[in-house]
């Protein structure tokens, strides 16, 4: 299945389906949102036998409406740093002999057409295109043959990071990767059984209609089971958090002459079958 969620007009965003023909169904008359709750209660497999009985009964959804991020705000977003060899190799970096993680603020979170708002005093915001998989299922200390076994899905992930922010200004990445709109997710969760190898995806990002990164999962250095009990053995996983595994080479910061994100750019990404997400660039304050 596809989980949307939808947002009509001055509303909360409401749990929906894209079916196959990619019209969108409402299905708030199953559960409220898609939270905590709803993947660690096995919400996708309950919600797939509803399905089978109320899915001809579920009001239709306006395709003008809105998407909000697909899943509600979960407890956490794990990210996964320098996880792609050539991405590693074009920052400068050795890579990286255990995985690099770091936290993002959820209150990053935005949905897939929403745009990027460049923070107060920014300078070197950047683009980073990157797998995301959603936790099906809590996760404590969990061996990597059952790491795959607590994956919801996987949603397209836009990891906006200020570079001066995460680099220059000294402590920890994650007051470079959480300013509001930095992590505009969507358009949709794949749930697992939508994808039949993760670890071989093109992933692509284009800027103002350019393409500046074109990959695949298969330059992971760290594969999904490897991440999942890694950052397992640190924190305990609940369900519905969100871990980003990293994102290719062709980021603003590896380019020479460096380049940066400014207001009036358009961020154009995709994964294959998790579809595509476009954000347009605006200065703080900006309407």
């Amino acid at each position: 299945m596809k989980l949307i969620r939808f947002q009509p007009y001055e509303s909360i965003p409401k749990p929906g389906i894209q079916r196959p023909d990619g019209t969108r169904i409402d299905v708030s008359g199953f559960c409220a949102d898609y939270d905590e709750f709803f993947f660690g209660s096995g919400g996708p497999t309950r919600l797939a036998a509803w399905l089978e009985e109320h899915g001809d009964h579920c009001p239709v959804v306006d395709p003008a409406t809105p998407l909000a991020a697909p899943c509600g705000r979960p407890s956490k977003i794990v990210c996964v740093g320098m996880n792609y060899a050539a991405h590693a190799a074009e920052t400068g970096a050795e890579p990286p002999t255990e995985p690099v993680i770091f936290m993002k603020a959820t209150s990053a979170i935005t949905g897939p057409y929403d745009d990027i708002v460049l923070p107060k005093d920014s300078t070197k915001t950047d683009w980073e295109v990157e797998l995301a998989v959603v936790i099906g299922k809590r996760a404590s200390y969990v061996t990597e043959a059952e790491a795959m076994d607590h994956v919801a899905g996987y949603v397209l992930h836009n990891d906006v990071s200020e570079r001066a922010f995460q680099i220059e200004r000294g402590g920890q990445w994650v007051k470079g990767k959480s300013a509001d709109t930095f992590a505009p997710l969507g358009p949709f969760i794949a749930t697992a059984d939508e994808i039949e190898d993760p670890h071989d995806l093109r992933l692509w990002l284009k800027v103002n209609d350019e393409l500046v990164q074109d990959s695949t999962t298969r330059d992971f250095i760290f594969n999904l089971p490897q991440c999942i009990s890694y950052i397992s053995r640190f924190m305990t996983l609940l369900p519905g958090d969100i871990i980003s595994t990293g994102t290719p080479s062709g980021v603003g910061l590896g380019m020479k002459p460096n380049r940066y994100l400014k207001a009036g750019d358009t961020v154009e990404l995709g994964i294959d079958g998790l579809g595509t997400s476009k954000q347009h660039v605006k200065a703080y304050g900006q309407q």
